[in-house]
């Protein structure tokens, strides 16, 4: 089954989730590129209005995640900040984490992840390994 059968075969909502999800990651991984990440930062954690969500963070997290495999270069940063965007849109809490962990062979590896909740919404369990950097508050 190719790409857009699959699409065309999701439930209505989770079609929808998908094509929000496809167009945050897309527009994050454009503005990690083109833009300082002090301002791509701000515009995921921008406050949105609504007060009652209408997806669940696993929902959008299983959007983003989807959509991230068809979007080339979607890092685990990229990922983050779209999920945020999303999150926040839905007037859910959404924490950006960056840590640092060294590699097998010594070398200093980064990984992005995101907590809605008290847990990590995407980032998977790979982000217990990495110790968290402190985050200047978004200006």
């Amino acid at each position: 089954m190719n790409g857009l059968a699959k699409l065309v075969a999701l439930p209505r909502v989770r079609r929808r989730l998908f094509l929000r999800a496809l167009v945050a990651v897309t527009t994050f991984r454009a503005a990690l590129t083109v833009l300082p990440f002090r301002r791509t930062r701000q515009l995921a954690a921008r406050e949105h209005g609504r007060t009652t969500p209408h997806a669940t963070p696993d929902d959008l997290a299983w959007a983003v995640s989807a959509a991230a495999r068809r979007v080339p270069g979607a890092t685990c940063l990229t990922q983050a900040l779209a999920l945020q965007a999303l999150l926040r849109r839905e007037g859910h809490d959404a924490t950006l984490k960056l840590g640092v962990a060294r590699g097998e062979l010594g070398a200093l590896e980064a990984h992005a992840w995101l907590e809605s909740g008290g847990r990590v919404v995407i980032g998977g369990p790979q982000a217990a390994r990495f110790l968290p950097l402190p985050l200047p508050a978004n200006e």
